[in-house]
C-alpha cells in the first residue's frame, strides 16, 4: 500500500507532499544565516564599490583609460589573471579588475550556503529530527536553494548599486551575471551534496569544479583578447564576463545560466528523491585499520588530510600561473605609471618584477589564511555535531584533542606556501630559495589569523563562523587598500601589512617576530579558555 492510499493518521510525515515544510525550513535557514549572508553581500558589494573611485583616480581622462585598456588587453598574462578589457569606460575597467574576483566570491558563498543547509544538516543529525515532522523529502534541498536565491539576489542588487553611477544598464548586467554565477554554483553544490557522503567532500568537489572553471577561463582568455575562445565559453566564469557589462551587453548569455542551473537543480532533486537520508551515491571507502587512529592527532589528520591535499593541488597550478605572468606584467607596467604605483604599494618599492612576485606571494598568503581558518573551524564543526563529546569521554583531554587540529591548521599553510614557492619558481624560472623565503615569510600573518579564529571559537563557540569575517576583512584590505591608498591606520589592521615584501626588498624581521609572539599568545589564551568552558549542547 502506498503512502497516498494510507489513512491520513497513518501516512508518513510529508510522504505524499514532497515539498511540505519548505517555507518553514527556508525561514529557519535565513534566521541561521542572518549574519553570514549580509557579511558576504557587504564584502562583495564593497569590493565593487571601491573600484570606481580607485580606478577613476588612476585613469582620470578618457585618453588615459583608452591607453590603459589597449595595453592591458594586449597582454596575455593579465588577460589570464583578470580577463579581457572589453571597453575603455570606467565601468568596464572596474568589471575587468574586480569582476572575476567578485564572481568567484559569489560562487564560494553559494557553495557554502547550500552544503551547510543540506549535507551538513544530515551529518549533524538535525535533518533526521526535522524529517520526523511534516517535512517532505525534497523540502530541505528546496529550502537551501531558496536561501541561495535570496543571497544571490542580494549580491546582484548590491553590485548594481555599487556600479550604478557608471551606467544603470551595465551595472544591472554585471549584477545579474554575478547572481546567475552564484545560482549556478548553488545548483552544483546541491548536486555534489547528493553524490557525496560528507559535507567536506561535497564542498571539496564543488570547489574543484570552481577551480576548473577558473582554469578554463584563464586559458581561453590568454589565447584570445575578446573572450571568444571556446575554452572561455566552457566556463561559467567566462559566461559572466561575456555578458559584457558596459561593453554592449549580451542579455542572452543569462539564458545559458538559467538552463544550466535548472538542469542541475532538477538533477539534484531527482537524486535527493532516490536516496535514503544520510546515504550517498558515491561509495565511501573503508575506514582505517585498527590501531591507526589511536591518538587524537591521528584522527585530526585523517579528517583533514583530504582538504589539505585538495588545497595543495589547487595552489600548484595557481603559483605556476602567477610565476609565468611576472615578466609579461612587468613589461606592460613599465609604461603605466599609475598601475605600477599600485603594484609597488602591493609588493614593495623594488624592481617591478620583484614587486609583482611579492604581490603574488601576498595573494597566496591570504589564500593560505583561508585554509588555516577553515582547519581551525573544524573544531567547531566536530563540537557542534556532538562528535567531540564521545571522544572526550575517553582518556583524551581537550588540549590533546584541540592540538591535533591546530597542528594541521598551523602546519598546513607551510605545506601550501612551500608548494606555492615551487610553482612560482617553475613558472618564472627564478631561484627557488628567494621565492621560498618570500612565501614562508607570509606564515606569521597566516598564523595570527588562525589564532584569532581559534580564540573566537574558544570564547564564543556559537559565533565561531564569524572567524571568516576576520579573514575576509584582511582580504579586502589586501586587495582594495592599495588601489584606494587607504590610510596606514586601516592597512595596519591586517597582519599581512607587517610581513616583509619579498623577493627583492631588504627584510625587517622585527615585525615578523612580533606577529609570531602575538599568534602564540592568542593561541595560549584560547587553549586556556577551551579547557574551562562547557561544550556546546
Amino acid at each position: 500500500m502506498s503512502a497516498a492510499t494510507l489513512p491520513a493518521a497513518a501516512r508518513p510525515p510529508g510522504g505524499s507532499r514532497p515539498f511540505a515544510g519548505t517555507g518553514a525550513l527556508y525561514r529557519l535557514a535565513l534566521r541561521r544565516d542572518r549574519v553570514l549572508i549580509p557579511l558576504w553581500v557587504l564584502g562583495i558589494g564593497g569590493l565593487l564599490a571601491a573600484g570606481p573611485p580607485g580606478l577613476g583616480a588612476l585613469y582620470s581622462t578618457a585618453a588615459e583609460r583608452a591607453q590603459a585598456a589597449a595595453s592591458m588587453s594586449g597582454n596575455s598574462s593579465l588577460r589570464a589573471l583578470y580577463g579581457p578589457v572589453l571597453d575603455d569606460s570606467l565601468g568596464a575597467l572596474v568589471v575587468w579588475r574586480y569582476g572575476v574576483v567578485a564572481a568567484v566570491l559569489t560562487a564560494v558563498m553559494s557553495l557554502l550556503l547550500v552544503v551547510r543547509h543540506t549535507r551538513d544538516e544530515e551529518e549533524s543529525g538535525r535533518q533526521e529530527m526535522l524529517s520526523s515532522a511534516m517535512v517532505g523529502r525534497r523540502a530541505p534541498l528546496t529550502a537551501a536553494l531558496l536561501t541561495a536565491v535570496t543571497a544571490n539576489l542580494a549580491v546582484a542588487l548590491a553590485a548594481t548599486a555599487a556600479l550604478g553611477g557608471e551606467g544603470l544598464r551595465g551595472a544591472l548586467a554585471h549584477g545579474l551575471a554575478l547572481g546567475a554565477t552564484g545560482l549556478l554554483f548553488a545548483a552544483v553544490a546541491a548536486t555534489t551534496a547528493q553524490l557525496t557522503e560528507s559535507a567536506r567532500l561535497a564542498r571539496g568537489l564543488g570547489a574543484a569544479l570552481l577551480g576548473a572553471a577558473f582554469v578554463l577561463r584563464a586559458a581561453g582568455d590568454a589565447a584570445r583578447d575578446d573572450g571568444s575562445s571556446p575554452l572561455t565559453w566552457l566556463s561559467p566564469l567566462g559566461w559572466a564576463q561575456n555578458t559584457r557589462p558596459f561593453a554592449g551587453e549580451r542579455w542572452w548569455v543569462l539564458a545559458l545560466f538559467a538552463a544550466a542551473t535548472l538542469a542541475l537543480a532538477a538533477l539534484a532533486h531527482t537524486l535527493a528523491a532516490r536516496r535514503d537520508l544520510g546515504a550517498s551515491f558515491l561509495a565511501a571507502r573503508p575506514g582505517a585499520p585498527e590501531g591507526r587512529l589511536g591518538t587524537a592527532g591521528a584522527l585530526a589528520w585523517r579528517l583533514q588530510r583530504g582538504t589539505l591535499l585538495g588545497w595543495t593541488l589547487a595552489f600548484a597550478p595557481a603559483a605556476v600561473l602567477f610565476g609565468s605572468l611576472a615578466d609579461g606584467a612587468a613589461a606592460l607596467l613599465e609604461d603605466d605609471d599609475s598601475t605600477r604605483e599600485i603594484l609597488l604599494r602591493l609588493g614593495g618599492e623594488q624592481a617591478v618584477t620583484d614587486a609583482f612576485l611579492a604581490a603574488m606571494t601576498g595573494v597566496l598568503g591570504l589564500l593560505a589564511a583561508l585554509y588555516a581558518v577553515a582547519a581551525v573551524l573544524r573544531l567547531h564543526t566536530e563540537e557542534s555535531a556532538h562528535r567531540a563529546e564521545p571522544l572526550l569521554a575517553h582518556p583524551v583531554g581537550r588540549l590533546r584533542w584541540a592540538a591535533g587540529h591546530l597542528l594541521v591548521a598551523f602546519a598546513g599553510p607551510a605545506v601550501l606556501l612551500t608548494t606555492a614557492a615551487l610553482g612560482l619558481a617553475l613558472g618564472h624560472g627564478r631561484d627557488l630559495p628567494a621565492l621560498l623565503l618570500a612565501c614562508l615569510a607570509q606564515l606569521p600573518a597566516v598564523w595570527t589569523l588562525a589564532a584569532a579564529a581559534f580564540l573566537l571559537y574558544a570564547f564564543l563557540p556559537r559565533a565561531a563562523p564569524a572567524g571568516w569575517a576576520i579573514v575576509t576583512l584582511c582580504l579586502l584590505i589586501g586587495w582594495v587598500g592599495p588601489v584606494l591608498d587607504l590610510p596606514a591606520v586601516l592597512m595596519d589592521l591586517s597582519p599581512f601589512t607587517h610581513v616583509p615584501k619579498l623577493p627583492g626588498a631588504d627584510p625587517e624581521w622585527a615585525p615578523v617576530a612580533v606577529l609570531v609572539a602575538v599568534a602564540a599568545g592568542v593561541l595560549a589564551l584560547g587553549l586556556w579558555r577551551l579547557r574551562r568552558r562547557d561544550l556546546l549542547t
